[in-house]
């Protein structure tokens, strides 16, 4: 049976980053995901990485990769259905019945937006369907949009979408909105915005991009013409398979301190499963790179925080 330094539950962003920063510390290392790259890896135009002037998900998340693999890093496809404490150290079992053993684990599995699972979503994801307003309000100046969802996250989307769109439908299944009220009245406030409400999405229709979103409205069906649509109705961490093995919020997130560490001893965490805010690429690799630090201080017999022996600070 395979026995790992570490093993890393995910390949986006967080789990990555995390990969690099274990395997350059000479930590055997094996990545575990269903996929490679994570949610970033279904942006099509990344504008805001530092350093990074423009590039796709799928193409950042494969430099991460190969940097990665480039110092030792093993990556396979397979998804997890059990982590074990036993004697000495952790199991990890997969989906395809292979069983690992590692003397640590890092969580970074990410969340997963919700969909709406109606006819056109999938066909048209990233042709003017997305669900991340920072990542892609930007490519949508002066055009039509709709925003689908009536939390922070919609209004968040609306207000951002404000200064970019020319125009934006707010479409919400009820009459009342969940967001904070200072969001909510700045969005009615906008001349912008108009409201569709106690309406749920039917169908999105397109040729090459977007450009019809169809709703279900109380006076019937109704067609808005939009070259966008932005899905900010939640998301979900899958985090099931790790009830009673280390603590969760009730979102399902898992519960870390300042360096990543979980209630679990030598179970670490980083990314959007975790419950750091602000849900962004740059902040899920930077919260990897954190974790496997810790990870390599916990593999040493130190504290996950302390400092480097020859140096004042961890770079």
């Amino acid at each position: 049976m395979a026995r790992y330094d570490t093993i890393i539950i995910g390949a986006g962003a967080a789990g990555l980053a995390a990969a690099l920063y274990a395997t350059r510390r000479k930590l055997s290392t094996l990545v575990l995901s269903r996929d490679l790259g994570g949610q970033t890896a279904t942006t099509m135009d990344i504008e805001n990485y530092p350093g990074v002037d423009f590039s796709t998900g799928p193409d950042l998340m494969n430099r991460f990769a190969d940097q990665a693999k480039k110092f030792g890093a093993q990556i396979v496809l397979d998804g997890i259905t059990e982590i074990a404490k036993v004697a000495d150290g952790l199991n990890v079992i997969t989906e395809s019945g292979a069983t690992y053993q590692t003397r640590s684990v890092i969580l970074a599995f990410g969340k997963s937006h919700r969909h709406l699972d109606v006819p056109g979503e999938k066909e048209f994801m990233n042709k003017g369907v997305v669900y991340c307003a920072t990542c892609d309000a930007p490519l949508f100046e002066g055009k039509t949009v709709a925003v689908v969802g009536g939390g922070n996250a919609a209004m968040d989307a609306v207000i951002l979408l404000s200064k970019i769109a020319g125009k934006i439908y707010l479409v919400h299944r009820r009459e009342e909105f969940r967001a904070e009220a200072v969001l909510i009245d700045k969005v009615k406030r906008d001349q912008k915005v108009e409201l569709v409400l106690n309406a749920t999405v039917k169908e999105i229709k397109g040729d090459q991009f977007v450009n019809t979103l169809i709703v279900n409205t109380p006076t019937g069906e109704r067609e808005l013409v939009v070259e966008g649509v932005f899905v900010e109705i939640g998301q979900i961490v899958s985090s099931e398979f790790l009830q009673g093995l280390v603590n969760l919020n009730e979102a399902g997130e898992i519960i870390i301190d300042q360096f990543n560490t979980t209630s679990c001893s030598g179970i670490f965490a980083a990314g959007d499963a975790t419950t750091v805010p602000f849900k962004q690429t740059v902040i899920s690799a930077g919260e990897g790179a954190k974790a496997a630090l810790a990870a390599y201080n916990y593999l040493q017999g130190r504290d996950p925080g302390a400092k480097f022996a020859d140096q004042g600070y961890i770079k």
